[in-house]
């Protein structure tokens, strides 16, 4: 049986998601265009495990989905309002200090 998400725990995940930097930069990078794990894993600098435990909770978060394609599988925005999200949240929050940081800044949980 499937469980839909009440508004404040998909805003949560969300949340949580976003609180890691490497995660934003994923969501950042699919935003542009959909991109296979070891492309990723280059382009963002990072090991292909860690990136995969990235790609995992986003996926878990329900922010990414994959798409097969042949022996490979692609990773895409699960939804494309989300890139919208992502850019309507950059341009709220571009007032920020960049010395200012939020005091769960140091949690890295996931989803």
């Amino acid at each position: 049986m499937l469980t839909i998400a009440s508004d404040i725990d998909v805003l949560a995940r969300f949340g949580r998601a976003l609180a890691d930097p490497i995660r934003c930069r994923i969501l950042l990078a699919l935003r542009e265009a959909p991109a296979y794990p070891s492309d990723l894993a280059d382009a963002l600098g990072v090991s292909r495990t860690r990136l995969s435990n990235h790609l995992a909770c986003l996926r878990d978060c329900g922010l990414v989905v994959t798409v097969p394609d042949g022996r490979r599988t692609r990773y895409e925005l699960a939804d494309e309002r989300l890139g919208h999200a992502l850019d309507d949240l950059r341009a709220a929050v571009v007032a920020v200090e960049a010395d200012k940081t939020c005091v769960d800044a140091e949690a890295q949980g996931c989803c």
